[in-house]
């Protein structure tokens, strides 16, 4: 299966897994419950998914890679305990608390959280001195002496033995106790997850003409040779980063990410194309409206591959400043929701309005620190808590600086500056809309008849900003070709997602 399937699995198993009877107990015990074991090849997003998991359903994630254990740390050092049976003494062994088992704890004491995921990646390469515990472990639960906490279900993952030498073989036993889910790269589902992470236009557009260099290992005489979605995607994050110091993305770079040199050198050179069509297409003319004669005279007359990439240009540009929209719109939650706070705080008229500000900060700061530290923290709630500090740090100095007379004043003040922030947020939305128009315009005169409006649309689909900013806040020409195109089942899903969302 691939890897959205596979989380759908897993997340169905969670959520069995943190069933709960009326009494309050778990109706599967964690000595019953299966650790699921994710079987894929390297680089293919198997950690990536388990933190999104336990993003939606708010639990804790404690993560390790097995190949790092000893015995020694994995079931805690030994001691010597002594004890009284029948009258005599005894020196038995003990063991120290494991530290995957200690990490456990540590998450619960450091965020609250009761509920979690333990996570152990190449499980199947462990040495052989701990290859036994390994096996008590999958079916008890158990590092030594020490049990892992009620709550926490375990996860496992690794690759099959071609793609590592250090890969154990399991025997019946071991299998039989394990909860079997097997991935295979796909990089369609991949696309969905690269639109969402904001990977660069260039590798998208490559890969959409080059479909099969997004994942490849091959054996060669100078060794191992591959290509892997975590190797795009880490290539795709620096390549943004060189791009904004104004640093040179070429094949030195390209080949550091992507270990097939084929592959590498025929990105590079596509980058290099890719870079001279943003020159000259000038896309942000395209997206105001302002394309003059001879960009659209170029686009009639470009090649598929060309016109591809100028489409990769514009839904690049375009989802950029829809998904700026989504997170200032969540952000403006975030802050209403303190804001909701603060006026409860201001109900006596005595009230200080900037200790009632502060401790919002502080509870916002709090829930920061333990997402971070649970790694229960989307890029985006993390962005829209930082954004919503930073909002109310600067309503704080507002407050400050104008001294009202009491509480109503005070919140007055607060009100008139969030009506400010939710005006300006209108205000970005209408232009990103327009943009989004202005795309489609550009696109209909240009490429009247073909497939290139289809691919905007089925772009734009299945990219997460661009949905979401549609159903919020509508596209006509979205919508008109999303008929002509018979996007019915996908425009279902967004008109739910419309329904559930609450304006400001």
């Amino acid at each position: 299966m691939n890897i959205k399937q596979a989380k759908e699995q897993i997340e169905s198993a969670m959520r069995a897994y943190f069933t709960k009877d009326r009494f309050g107990n778990y109706v599967i015990p964690i000595e019953k419950q299966r650790p699921v074991f994710l079987m894929g090849p390297p680089g293919i997003g198997k950690t990536a998914i388990m933190e999104q998991i336990a993003q939606e359903l708010g639990v804790g994630l404690v993560s390790y890679s097995m190949t790092h254990h000893t015995r020694q740390s994995a079931l805690g050092l030994p001691f010597i305990e002594h004890k009284t049976y029948g009258g005599r003494e005894f020196a038995v062994s003990e063991y120290t608390m494991s530290e995957i088992i200690a990490s456990v704890y540590d998450m619960m004491e450091q965020t609250g959280l009761k509920e979690g995921i333990l996570f152990l990646d190449e499980i199947n390469c462990v040495s052989e001195t701990l290859a036994p515990a390994m096996l008590q472990f999958l079916q008890y639960k158990i590092f030594g002496r020490h049990r892992v906490p009620e709550g926490w279900i375990v996860v496992t993952a690794g690759n099959p033995p071609e793609y590592n030498n250090s890969v154990r073989e399991f025997d019946i036993v071991t299998w039989d106790r394990l909860k079997r889910v097997d991935v295979e790269p796909d990089y369609e589902v991949w696309k969905e997850y690269a639109w969402k992470k904001s990977v660069h236009p260039a590798i998208l557009t490559y890969l959409d003409i080059k479909k099969g260099d997004f994942y490849k290992i091959e054996s060669t005489v100078d060794g191992k040779s591959f290509v892997t979605a975590r190797g795009w995607s880490d290539l795709s994050d620096m390549m943004r980063l060189y791009e904004q110091n104004k640093d040179t993305v070429n094949e030195k770079l390209v080949v550091q990410y992507l270990q097939n040199r084929r592959i590498a050198k025929d990105f590079a050179v596509y980058y290099d194309l890719w870079t001279k069509y943003r020159s000259d297409y000038q896309v942000d003319t395209i997206l105001d409206g302002k394309a003059d004669d001879s960009i659209k005279e170029r686009a009639k007359q470009a090649r598929f591959d060309e016109r591809l990439s100028l489409l990769g240009l514009m839904l690049d540009a375009a989802t950029g400043h829809l998904k700026g929209v989504c997170r200032e719109e969540e952000a403006l939650k975030t802050t209403l929701e303190a804001l909701k706070n603060v006026r409860g705080a201001l109900a006596s008229p005595s009230a200080d309005a900037e200790y009632a500000v502060s401790r919002q900060i502080t509870r916002l700061q709090g829930e920061l620190s333990a997402g971070k530290r649970s790694g229960t923290l989307s890029d985006d709630r993390q962005f829209a808590l930082q954004s919503a500090i930073e909002t109310l740090d600067e309503e704080k100095a507002m407050l400050m600086k104008n001294t009202p007379n009491d509480a109503k004043e005070a919140f007055a003040l607060l009100k008139k500056d969030f009506d400010a922030r939710t005006k300006a947020l209108k205000k970005s939305a209408d232009s990103a809309g327009k943009k989004l128009s202005n795309m489609f315009k550009f696109s209909e005169e240009v490429f009247p008849g073909g497939q290139e409006v289809l691919v905007l649309v089925t772009e734009l689909t299945i990219s997460y900003y661009s949905s979401r900013f549609i159903s919020r806040y509508g596209s006509p020409e979205y919508f008109a070709h999303n008929r002509e195109l018979l996007f019915y089942e996908r425009q279902k899903d967004i008109i739910r997602e419309l329904e559930e969302l609450e304006a400001l």
